[in-house]
């Protein structure tokens, strides 16, 4: 009786027992293996912010070339549709191809960009401002010229974006012409009466001669506005020329001051020559300079050779046609006249021997 008594007290007792420390243990256990592990796509969103891909731009467009030949960079960011747009402005040094120096710019820019920043970035734009003065010899050698670019595939001339006036000009032009054909379609078809703007306007313009100055100030705005349909018909840029490429993918400009730099820098190297002016055009390049000493002819020629040496060498998808002007310095002296003349001769009035 005793034992039977007991069995039951100690049975429940031990079930009640054991079910205790069960639930607790478990509660200890899911205290210890805390929140649930998070995947690594479900944590949140990384943006890299456009200052940050304009620093990286810029700092690869630095490592493009060897140290201290890339001046002055200076980078844009731009997204649209996804991908990432970069542009990139800087000097290079004198005597540096600069259709290729452009090439590597640009592709080192997009690698390099694209991997620490993990984003697509499309081709970026490469504008050389200048060229700098280079003390010493390029390191391996000086950049050869870019090849000319496929047969059949011009150089195309760079465009200007002007976003936002022409996004100005399209919403203005839109507002206006959607407001007067609802009106006029509002007439027309429905039967309704012309709106009360349209009708005070027809009524002031009928009653005020063409010599008003309200007319004679929207004349102004009208054609401030064909001029400014004007502007975004045509491409713009005029100081960015369009460079020839070996990739017809891949488009590459040049600035006016940068070829000019280089036709004025190779025009002074000929001997003899000084006070040279030199504005390089889309269609004609036109050099003017002075001839100190030498024969004028044999100048005139150099000076020639030079120029088209130099207009080769920037790579242009169409070269402009030099008119070069060479004319003698007030202390000139023929030497086919100094030859003429004997050392024992008296000197003659205009003859330039002294």
């Amino acid at each position: 009786m005793r034992t039977a008594g007991a069995g039951p007290d100690t049975a429940g007792a031990g079930t009640d027992g054991t079910g205790a420390d069960t639930a607790g243990a478990r509660t200890g256990t899911a205290a210890k293996a805390g929140p649930r592990r998070v995947e690594a796509g479900e944590r949140g969103r990384t943006t890299v912010s456009d200052r940050a891909v304009r620093r990286i731009a810029e700092h690869a467009a630095r490592e493009a070339l060897p140290p201290g030949d890339v001046g002055a960079v200076s980078a844009k960011v731009g997204r649209r549709g996804g991908r990432t747009g970069v542009s990139v402005a800087l000097t290079l040094p004198y005597r540096a191809g600069v259709a290729q120096s452009g090439h590597r710019v640009r592709r080192h820019v997009a690698r390099r960009t694209a991997a620490l920043t993990g984003l697509p970035v499309s081709r970026p734009r490469v504008r050389v401002r200048g060229l700098t003065p280079y003390a010493g010899s390029l390191p391996g050698g000086p950049v050869a010229a870019a090849a000319p670019g496929p047969a059949g595939g011009p150089a195309r001339r760079p465009w200007s974006e002007r976003r936002v006036p022409a996004a100005l000009v399209a919403f203005l032009g839109l507002s206006v012409c959607a407001t007067l054909l609802y009106d006029v379609v509002c007439v027309r078809i429905a039967g309704r009466t012309a709106a009360p703007w349209r009708s005070r306007a027809l009524g002031w313009l009928s009653s005020h001669g063409p010599g008003g100055f309200p007319v004679a100030l929207s004349a102004a705005v009208t054609l401030l506005g064909a001029g400014m349909v004007l502007l975004a018909l045509t491409p713009g840029r005029r100081r960015s020329f369009a460079m020839s490429t070996a990739d017809g993918r891949v488009r590459a400009t040049l600035d006016r001051s940068a070829a000019e730099a280089l036709v004025h820098e190779a025009v002074s190297g000929v001997s003899g020559i000084s006070q040279v002016r030199v504005r390089v055009g889309r269609r004609r390049a036109r050099i003017r300079a002075a001839v100190e000493f030498g024969d004028r002819e044999i100048a005139h020629r150099q000076v020639v050779t030079a120029t088209d040496q130099a207009l080769g060498a920037c790579g242009l998808g169409r070269t402009p046609r030099p008119r070069v002007r060479v004319r003698t310095a007030p202390g000139w002296r023929d030497p086919g006249q100094r030859e003429r003349v004997g050392p024992g001769s008296p000197a003659r009035p205009g003859s330039g021997v002294s």
